[in-house]
């Protein structure tokens, strides 16, 4: 409901009480409308909350020792306030405060390696259209919160068991942005001059990432670039079409090498060619693991259920004893797993690149990733586009994201995914073609029997469903293994309209 239309007794009790969404808590982070669904003072809750959660995953430390939390926001024009409230929740709670001011998601992840800190809280919505808030969270390096312990914050927050605890202090650290940026700029230059095209989306990252290519040797022209939280031209989603298609044009306007389009907070990156093609991130991955494959024989690469199923049949990857794992979308799943399973690197199709020592330090970092990018440019004789070529030809749509409700959309998933399990075990065809296989880790993944599949998943941030399909023969046939997904979820009344169609396909 809209703040002008609550009654105003109910504004006022609402404006001396915390205001917490439940539906806020989700599987890795929080996300909320503010100030709708989460007030300053449900904020200052869940640093208390936070702050609880954190000792009482600690019992050992001392309170002559408090834990030390590093705390960091982005460039919305209400985000300053909230990270002064959660930093003042957590102040109660016992905890020590390093603020750091602004910057970006994987700025605050350095930061409290840097400063040898105990945990994390960024303060960031991302991609996330303005009036949107949100919290990525963490503790043990370079790790984030799971499920299990965003259901256990929830429940300590939604209770109020979070009693003030004295020796909470609060200190600002001045320079963690200039330590960020000259640890990622501390490598040899580029050896090839690169004419690039930095797309920001008026996001946290134009402060950030025209500079670290600049010094690097880069010629960069900077799009959208200035910070301004409300977004003027498009949200800084580099998955979405309005991004990629403004970056392309600049691409081929000014004849530049390739385009770079950052999200938000910086942790995420999408990737147009010299001549104007999207190339999605889980492509533009395989061409980095190809490069580090030869480099590190045997290597494991996790990957992100929506992944091109190329990587696994990638004959470069092969020869060089690579083994590729297909895991849960999400940063903080794709962290873990890495952890985990000691793998050398790890990508999403949204745009996340993680690459753990001695490449990078186990987190996403788009600045990262770009400048990977770049050096493999200089490696090569050959442009992004032509590299690109190399790979296994497929028709991949863009990442869709379809309306449903928070409380029905895991309901659909299991719905689907039953359907699609049936017809596997009937020996039943999709779209002229059996089903191979079915990977449920993450919703369903169906495999058709010439490598072709879809996917169908609830969205970890949002109220929808997301849906990925990626052909072997055709852009038709790409479209028909669409419509077989479309029509089954047209059974349920809840299910609503499409962010975005098919004209993003990739080749």
């Amino acid at each position: 409901m809209p703040l002008a239309d609550i009654p105003l007794d109910d504004f006022l009790v609402r404006e001396s009480s915390p205001v917490i969404e439940p539906r806020g808590f989700r599987d890795y982070d929080a996300r909320w409308r503010y100030p709708e669904e989460i007030n300053l003072l449900g904020v200052q809750r869940l640093g208390a909350g936070l702050g609880t959660f954190l000792r009482e995953q600690a019992p050992e430390a001392s309170d002559a020792a408090p834990q030390r939390i590093v705390v960091g926001r982005d460039f919305r024009g209400y985000s300053l306030a909230i990270q002064q409230a959660l930093a003042l929740g957590l102040v109660s709670a016992g905890m020590e405060v390093l603020d750091i001011g602004l910057g970006l998601s994987p700025t605050a992840y350095f930061a409290r390696k840097a400063l040898d800190a105990d945990a994390v809280a960024m303060v960031t919505a991302s991609h996330n259209p303005n009036g949107w808030t949100g919290f990525k969270m963490g503790a043990t390096h370079p790790l984030t919160f799971g499920p299990e312990e965003m259901a256990r914050l929830r429940d300590i927050t939604l209770e109020g068991a979070c009693p003030p605890h004295p020796g909470g202090i609060y200190r600002c650290i001045e320079g963690i942005q200039e330590k960020y940026l000259d640890d990622l700029a501390a490598r040899p230059g580029f050896t090839r001059g690169l004419r690039l095209v930095a797309a920001c989306g008026n996001g946290t990252a134009g402060i950030f990432a025209p500079q670290l290519l600049r010094r690097l040797g880069a010629r960069v022209l900077a799009m959208d670039c200035e910070p301004d939280p409300s977004f003027p031209n498009h949200e800084p989603n580099p998955e979405h079409l309005d991004m990629l298609e403004a970056l392309r044009e600049m691409v081929l306007q000014e004849g530049a090498d390739f385009g770079l389009a950052f999200d938000g907070d910086g942790d995420r990156c999408g990737v147009i060619d010299e001549r104007g093609r999207i190339l999605f991130a889980d492509k533009i991955g395989l061409l980095m693991a190809r490069s580090l494959a030869s480099h590190n024989e045997g290597a494991h690469f996790v990957v992100d259920s929506k992944t091109t199923g190329i990587f696994e049949r990638d004959a470069v990857l092969r020869q060089h004893g690579a083994s590729v794992e297909y895991y849960k979308t999400g940063h903080s799943h794709i962290k873990r797993r890495i952890a985990k399973t000691g793998a050398l690197a790890g990508f999403e199709k949204s745009g996340h690149f993680f690459f753990a020592e001695p490449i990078g330090r186990g987190y996403d970092d788009a600045m990262l990733g770009a400048v990977l990018l770049c050096e493999l440019l200089c490696r090569e004789e050959k442009t992004l586009g032509e590299l690109y070529d190399d790979l296994e030809k497929s028709f991949v749509s863009p990442t869709m994201g379809v309306y449903c409700p928070d409380e029905r959309k895991h309901a659909v998933v299991e719905a689907v995914t039953k359907e699609y399990a049936d017809l596997a075990r009937r020996n039943e065809t999709v779209a002229g073609r059996k089903i191979a296989e079915t990977i449920e880790v993450d919703g369903i993944r169906f495999v058709l029997d010439d490598g072709s599949w879809g996917l169908v998943r609830a969205s970890s941030n949002k109220p929808s469903l997301v849906v990925v399909v990626e052909s072997l023969v055709s852009g038709e046939d790409m479209k028909t293994i669409f419509t077989d997904i479309d029509t089954r979820l047209r059974q349920f009344d809840e299910v609503g309209d499409y962010d975005q169609g098919l004209d993003a396909t990739s080749s």
